[in-house]
């Protein structure tokens, strides 16, 4: 019996190894977006303890010096938090892009697997005809002996 052969397995194989690929590259990009957000909401609980310790200063004796390193804490953390929000855009942005990237290398390795299946059926089909092709030529053979004898 005949075996079937891709002939194009060998793409098929390097569109498997860019999937694979492709999902590390996303998993790698989600990761980097969570490691981003959990920053960022570690700077505003930050920015809520400077902004309630700002509260207690200005309730007890006023230490005027220590009231002003608070507000620069504050403000400094407010930059922090505008250049982490930035930064959360960003890996956002690039885990997007991996999504779509992952989304198009899945796309074309199952267009590859179709075409193989296709194949195959074309390849099942020819191997059915001729297998009843030389079914039909034993039955004539077997018929027209049968006749001679």
């Amino acid at each position: 019996m005949a075996k079937f052969t891709y002939k194009m397995q060998n793409i098929l194989d390097i569109k498997y190894k860019l999937e694979t690929q492709a999902k590390t590259s996303f998993s790698l990009a989600a990761a980097r977006l969570n490691r981003e957000e959990e920053k960022l909401d570690r700077l505003h609980q930050r920015r809520k303890a400077y902004e309630e310790q700002a509260r207690e200063l200005v309730k007890d004796r006023l230490d005027f010096q220590e009231i002003k390193v608070n507000r620069i804490a504050i403000e400094t953390t407010k930059g922090d938090i505008r250049n982490q929000v930035v930064a959360v855009h960003v890996a956002e942005r690039n885990l997007e892009q991996a999504r779509r990237h992952l989304q198009d290398v899945m796309t074309e390795r199952k267009t590859h697997e179709i075409l193989k299946e296709k194949a195959f059926d074309e390849f099942k089909k020819e191997l059915e005809k001729e297998e009843s092709k030389a079914v039909d030529e034993l039955v004539s053979f077997t018929h027209n002996h049968a006749k001679e004898g």
